[in-house]
């Protein structure tokens, strides 16, 4: 799919053509872009005061209704289909998970300023990492 663009304020702008479930993640994510790292965070419940890696990719998923529980990171390992989406990725492995929406990462750390949920044009390393995507996207 088409890539989405990271404005200068730090929020995802999703690409027009992108399916609707793609514009609602984008969003979702968005709606926490800027609240702090909390291991834990976003697993007891949607609306948190911090969010953990695993828990701001689940907030994310679930705003575009592709997941109804909060997941760790470990689960993401099997979840979904094995391999790249064309619009929505996942990258998991036991310690730590990120997502890949339109081209922009969504990521609690790595590269980033500061920690916690955040958008980011630049790829970080995904060496074994498990790689799935959401069945059609």
């Amino acid at each position: 799919g088409e890539n989405a663009v990271l404005g200068e304020d730090g929020l995802a702008v999703a690409p027009a053509s992108a399916p609707q479930e793609v514009k609602d993640a984008i969003a979702a994510g968005n709606r926490i872009v800027g609240k702090p790292y909390r291991y834990g965070g976003g697993h007891g419940r949607w609306e948190d005061t911090g969010y953990d890696c695993s828990g701001a990719m689940s907030y994310a998923l679930h705003g575009a209704g592709l997941l109804d529980r909060a997941m760790p990171s470990g689960d993401f390992m099997r979840w979904g289909e094995a391999g790249k989406g064309e619009w929505i990725t996942v990258y998991a492995h036991g310690g730590h998970g990120f997502l890949v929406i339109a081209g922009l990462r969504f990521d609690t750390g790595w590269n980033n300023a500061g920690s916690g949920p955040r958008w980011s044009a630049k790829m970080r390393p995904v060496d074994g990492y498990a790689v799935r995507h959401p069945s059609a996207f």
